[in-house]
C-alpha cells in the first residue's frame, strides 16, 4: 500500500506504464463534477469509478482483493477510513474468487486503519487487503483501476 498527495503523483509515475493515463485523469479539472459510475480512461487497461455516498461502520464491510487491477483510490471530499491487511495473513475468506469481477472478500480484521482525505490517494497492490468507504458523513471518491500485466 502506498499513501500519498496528490501533489506527489509524478513520483510514481515510472513504477506502471499506463500510470500517466491514471494519473492525467486524476488530475482532471472537471474530477468533482463526474456522475458516480465508471468512467473510461483507456478501455480495460485503465478506468474510473466515481462513488459518492455515505460512509459505513469499519463493522460493515469485508476486505478486498482483486488480481488483476490495482485500485487508486482518490479521495475528493469526506475522510475515508480504509483499512489494510497483507493478503499473506488474510486466513477467513468470505467468498472464492471471482474473476469476472475480479474480487475475493475476506472476514479478517484490518491490521491498520489509515484516514485518507482530500486530495490524498491510497493505492493498493494486489497483496494488499482493503476496506475501504468507513468513516461518518458522505465519501466522494474516484478509484481509478489499473491493469497489471499477465494472466490473473
Amino acid at each position: 500500500m502506498i499513501l500519498d498527495t496528490l501533489e506527489n503523483l509524478d513520483s510514481y509515475a515510472a513504477l506502471h506504464g499506463t500510470f500517466a493515463q491514471a494519473f492525467a485523469f486524476m488530475r482532471r479539472p472537471d474530477l468533482r463534477e463526474l456522475e458516480p459510475g465508471r468512467h473510461e480512461v483507456d478501455g480495460d487497461r485503465v478506468y474510473a469509478m466515481i462513488a459518492r455516498g455515505p460512509g459505513r461502520a469499519r463493522t460493515a464491510g469485508l476486505l478486498e482483493v482483486h488480481r488483476r487491477y490495482l485500485d487508486i483510490q482518490l479521495v475528493l471530499a469526506g475522510a475515508d477510513e480504509m483499512g489494510w491487511k497483507p493478503l499473506a495473513t488474510c486466513c477467513r475468506p468470505a467468498n472464492a474468487y471471482d474473476a469476472a469481477a475480479d474480487a475475493q472478500l475476506f472476514n479478517d480484521d484490518p491490521d491498520a486503519w489509515v484516514t485518507v482525505r482530500p486530495g490524498q490517494f491510497a493505492l493498493f497492490l494486489p497483496a494488499d487487503a482493503h476496506l475501504p468507504m468507513i468513516g461518518d458523513g458522505e465519501i466522494h471518491k474516484a478509484v481509478v483501476k489499473v491493469a497489471l500485466p499477465g494472466p490473473a
